[in-house]
């Protein structure tokens, strides 16, 4: 029997009121995964009435009983582990290895959140006048509208949620249409088992076709405060348009170009590994993926031969087998946009090494390049799949010249064995985050996350995370009378 899911508002699970639903499907076997409901603008409006009616009592709940919700999230969330891993395979084709990884780091956002209920929010201030003590005291926010993408669902949905439920907003959270149950419902769902209160997380889903009505519906509601969006670049333009129109602030967590370098004092053998994982984890289904992997020249040839020969190995294929690597790209669609990127590069003069041909299905093989041309679409697009292009440098100035040469900004790898050539290089390059002696991908929930240039702005994580869905207040108090002119 196929799952059906309804909208969660107002701690109920109810239908659209239009009665639509729509399908859900499994990207590996093709077929129907589950049905969700597919809400309209008055379904929007009813989440957002519900999330604004549960705001000032949440707001004035106490940050040990919000932190007793969060944390106990946290385990009930590592509780239904097996749950998870099932739910991302059918959903999303996640390998078990990335659905692991995505529980583990989700529990600990939602403790790292916990813990910033409680930690100092606010200074004491300098002020002018004597027998006046200034203070500058954080508050929440009110309503955040929240976008919870596919790709890691339950990183990226508890990331869209716990620092603004930490800092005392409620949330209507926008479910993607390709993981809408991992990304909202089944973590909501923990949440309330956890003790939130009704309205404080309600979750809308809506078919393929309403979702940019969806999307502009949410954001223009006059009692939404503020916006948190991930996803991609071209989408996160619009959702950054809408939120400037309506003058509220928003952190967006946008697409990669990123790039891991290979110094000429860097360990080939290691370089291989880092490359090859920073590059095909989740089928290179993460905006911190390696897409360009940048190589010293002195050390091209043997790094070449092995990271070609291991990329050719990778097990891929159904994601429910624990030996797979290279699992399904979200549909089929998408392995096709890849396939689409690497023949053009082909066409215009590159070359693959491994990999290529056409997809089976949602899977892609794993596929490297090299000598991909200015003019090709994959030389600027972001690849978001399991292909990455091999280029080599000279000196330390053509690899930063090579990495900061994308709109792009999010993150980078730099491979090498000594700490301060890494950490001089890493000084130069243009993104949020570089990993020294590491690859390009890595989460941890107490870190500020974000990128610059298109990548997107504001800071999830930690504290950064808490600051962002709360305003600074300024208060003063005086201790004796003023003295006034008139």
């Amino acid at each position: 029997m196929t799952l059906h899911r309804d909208l969660l508002i107002n701690g109920r699970n109810v239908p659209a009121l239009s009665g639509r639903t729509t399908e859900d499907l499994s990207p590996y076997t093709g077929e129907v995964y589950a049905t969700v409901a597919a809400a309209g603008t008055e379904d929007v409006a009813l989440a957002v009435e519900a999330a604004h009616a549960a705001f000032p009592a949440w707001a004035a709940t106490g940050p040990f009983a919000r932190r007793a919700v969060l944390l106990a999230a946290a385990d009930l969330l590592e509780g239904r582990a097996k749950e998870a891993v099932e739910l991302m395979a059918g959903e999303t084709g996640g390998t078990a290895g990335w659905a692991y990884f995505n529980v583990g780091l989700a529990a600990n956002i939602l403790r790292e959140a916990a813990a910033g209920t409680t930690a100092p929010r606010g200074e004491v201030l300098s002020a002018q006048q004597d027998g006046v003590l200034g203070l500058a005291i954080r508050r929440p926010l009110g309503v955040v509208a929240a976008f919870a993408p596919w790709n890691a669902p339950l990183i990226l949905g508890i990331r869209a949620v716990a620092a603004p439920i930490a800092a005392g907003n409620t949330v209507v959270v926008k479910a993607s249409e390709d993981a809408p149950i991992a990304c909202a419902l089944f973590l909501a769902d923990l949440l309330r088992e956890a003790g939130l209160p009704d309205g404080v997380l309600n979750v809308i889903t809506n078919a393929r076709q309403d979702a940019a009505q969806i999307a502009e519906a949410l954001i223009a509601d006059p009692r939404v405060r503020a916006v948190n969006f991930t996803g991609s670049t071209g989408v996160g333009r619009v959702i950054g348009a809408h939120a400037a129109r309506h003058v509220k602030p928003a952190v967006l967590e946008l697409g990669g170009k990123n790039a891991i370098i290979v110094l000429d004092d860097a360990d080939v053998d290691y370089a291989v590994d880092a490359a090859v994982f920073g590059v095909f984890l989740h089928s290179g289904q993460i905006c911190m993926s390696g897409d360009r992997v940048l190589v010293h020249r002195s050390l091209a040839e043997e790094f070449t031969a092995k990271f070609t020969a291991k990329v050719a190995a990778l097990p891929s294929g159904d994601p429910a087998d624990p030996g797979t690597v290279i699992g399904p790209l979200v549909s089929v669609g998408a392995a096709r946009r890849v396939a689409a990127l690497v023949t053009d590069a082909v066409a215009r003069g590159a070359t693959v090494l491994t990999g290529g041909g056409e997809p089976q299905g949602a899977v892609h093989p794993a596929t490297v390049l090299t000598g991909v041309t200015e003019d090709a679409d994959l030389h600027t697009r972001e690849a978001f799949g399991p292909v990455c292009v091999l280029s080599t440098f000279a000196d330390d100035d053509r690899a930063v010249a090579l990495a900061n040469a994308t709109e792009h900004g999010l993150t980078c790898g730099i491979i090498t064995e000594n700490g301060t050539h890494g950490l001089r290089v890493a000084e130069r390059i243009d993104t949020g985050i570089v990993h020294i002696n590491d690859q390009s991908v890595a989460d941890e929930p107490q870190s500020p996350f974000g990128g610059t240039k298109a990548s997107g702005y504001g800071r999830f994580g930690g504290r950064w995370g808490l600051d962002a869905f709360s305003n600074t207040r300024w208060v003063t108090l005086a201790t004796r009378h003023a003295q006034f002119p008139f």
